[in-house]
């Protein structure tokens, strides 16, 4: 099973989806869903580690303001 195929067949069912009972169902399972899961608890631990560094980057102030981010990669947009 390829989940991102799956998930991406359920988000263009609910696209086209009319059937405001079915609606609510989706709404309670994501309510219950978001109450016992935690979005850390789901990623990848590169996504974790790629956080965490950017997170000790930003405490040590090694970032970049937006201008200087726009400047150096607008020749490449």
């Amino acid at each position: 099973m390829n989940i991102q195929a799956e998930k991406l067949g359920l988000i263009e069912w609910i696209a086209r989806l009319n059937d405001l009972s079915i609606l609510k169902k989706l709404k309670k399972i994501h309510d219950e869903y978001s109450k016992t899961s935690d979005w850390w608890d789901e990623i990848s631990n590169h996504e974790k580690k790629s956080i965490e560094k950017g997170l000790k980057d930003l405490e040590e102030g090694k970032v970049h303001s937006h201008e200087t981010a726009k400047k150096v990669y607008d020749k490449y947009l």
